[in-house]
């Protein structure tokens, strides 16, 4: 394997709903769930038989054609995210990928003069070099310099947002809650300045809900939270339960900026990714799994809370996307001794702890969470 990741935490076998065995058998909870992408936990009968039906007639067909799978998901996806008739969807095979589209498109609505296109500080888009380039992470880029032009990085208040924001803007990139940063949420109020002022003067406002969305924080995408729709949304994670996918969807007159020949991709909208995307929204909305990341979001937090731990400073994040600020940088310390106690959770940076669990958990995984978490926090004494 090229040396781009950290050493494994383990070599995991098999898995079914919100737990994972690895190969001595050692069954663990997972509260990460693939980084917020396992959305229907593992190993669900929905997803199985939606790819082992898919396969057995189209896997793949390249972009010269459609699939009726493919058509679906657009449909599905426009109705979701709010984009309406008017919208329209390009497939694409990871985060990544959705966010790189989404600069190109940004591009396309600087050929007025508009040369410069705004992303947040600390905000995290991806690694390709596109998406690196809006990725607000100095250290994440230096190797990789020069990156892309044109983009400038603003603290994120709404302070920064209005000076920074006129006719000279192509788009706005923005996180409805910054997950690599430490599930970090927007200012109050931010998302609906920002829609007033990219409104105002003609600019992409370009939301990246690509660990937010699908009905990870109890709507099915968190601007739902604020109120507003934007000019484009970026999708991928949770869309299809553990199968590469991503999406680009635009809404109004941003969908008329593409045009044949600008951008495509070879994977992107496979009849196996799209059948699988569809069955797990499907499977989402017949159940009501949004409010239930809505319900346990809130149960989570009050059960952390009534732990009392003087570790635990702060909980972040809305839903099912759950950041616990540590008083102390030992978020990797943590993380180890949840393994121990058979718990997988994540840190994002030295004093974060982040969650992501399975959207299906119910008071059983809860539970199993509380117990486990408890035994870790009990393992760090000095500190607790």
């Amino acid at each position: 394997m090229m040396r781009t990741m950290g050493t494994p935490l383990a070599m995991l076998t098999h898995g079914r709903g919100a737990f994972v065995w690895d190969e001595n058998e050692k069954e663990y909870l997972d509260f990460l769930a693939g980084i917020a992408v396992n959305s229907l936990g593992h190993a669900h009968p929905v997803l199985i038989d939606a790819v082992t039906r898919q396969v057995s007639t189209l896997a793949h067909v390249s972009n010269y054609f459609s699939t009726r799978p493919q058509l679906e998901l657009a449909e599905r996806l426009k109705r979701i995210t709010g984009a309406g008739p008017e919208g329209r969807a390009y497939f694409c095979n990871s985060g990544a990928e959705a966010n790189e589209a989404a600069f190109k498109l940004a591009r396309l609505n600087s050929r007025d003069g508009r040369t410069k296109i705004l992303a947040l500080k600390n905000a995290f888009h991806g690694r390709t070099m596109g998406s690196l380039a809006l990725t607000g992470k100095p250290t994440m880029q230096e190797a990789f310099l020069p990156m892309p032009g044109g983009v400038e990085h603003i603290d994120s208040t709404i302070e920064a947002l209005e000076a920074a924001l006129d006719g000279t803007v192509a788009a706005l990139f923005v996180e409805p809650i910054k997950g690599e940063a430490g599930v970090i949420d927007l200012p109050e109020g931010y998302l609906a300045r920002a829609r007033e002022l990219t409104e105002k003067h003609h600019v992409l406002l370009i939301v990246d809900e690509i660990q937010t969305g699908v009905g990870r924080t109890g709507r099915w995408f968190a601007y739902e939270h604020a109120g507003i729709k934007p000019d484009a949304v970026t999708i991928a994670k949770g869309m299809a339960g553990g199968v590469p996918i991503g999406a680009l969807v635009t809404f109004g007159w941003a969908s008329e900026l593409y045009q044949r020949g600008m951008h495509g991709s070879t994977f992107g909208g496979n009849p196996l990714a799209t059948a699988a995307a569809n069955a797990v929204l499907a499977y989402i909305e017949e159940v009501d799994l949004v409010g239930n990341a809505e319900r346990r979001g809130v149960q989570l937090r009050e059960r952390i809370a009534a732990l009392n731990s003087p570790l635990i400073t702060e909980l972040r994040g809305q839903g099912l996307l759950i950041g616990i600020g540590l008083a102390e940088p030992v978020a990797n310390q943590l993380v180890a001794a949840a393994m121990d106690a058979g718990l997988i959770i994540n840190a994002a940076n030295e004093s974060t702890i982040r969650m992501a669990p399975p959207l299906i958990i119910r008071d059983l995984e809860v539970d199993a969470f509380i117990t486990r978490f408890s035994r870790a926090l009990a393992a760090m004494p000095a500190l607790v």
